[in-house]
């Protein structure tokens, strides 16, 4: 798997696993919030843990820049609830 990248000028960050793309997209809701609202793993890519990994890069700049998250994919709505805290 390759780094996580943070595309900020197109909100999201990307990982390339064999030639394929991974993605979690947000949006900004003002200054102070983020919203995320999908995460995408090719099928033939789930069950290693990409997601788990984009979710948490995530998070982890969102708390460093001091954002609130709100969850509007299921996915990451699901991993902050066992995650974060």
């Amino acid at each position: 798997m390759s780094d996580i990248l943070h595309q900020a000028d197109q909100q999201q960050f990307v990982c390339t696993v064999d030639g394929k793309l991974s993605r979690l997209a947000y949006r900004r809701l003002d200054a102070t919030t983020v919203d995320a609202y999908s995460t995408q793993v090719p099928p033939e890519l789930r069950g290693q843990g990409i997601a788990d990994k984009l979710a948490r890069r995530f998070y982890d700049w969102a708390l460093s820049e001091g954002l609130t998250i709100v969850p509007s994919c299921s996915y990451i709505d699901v991993w902050l609830r066992r995650n974060a805290g």
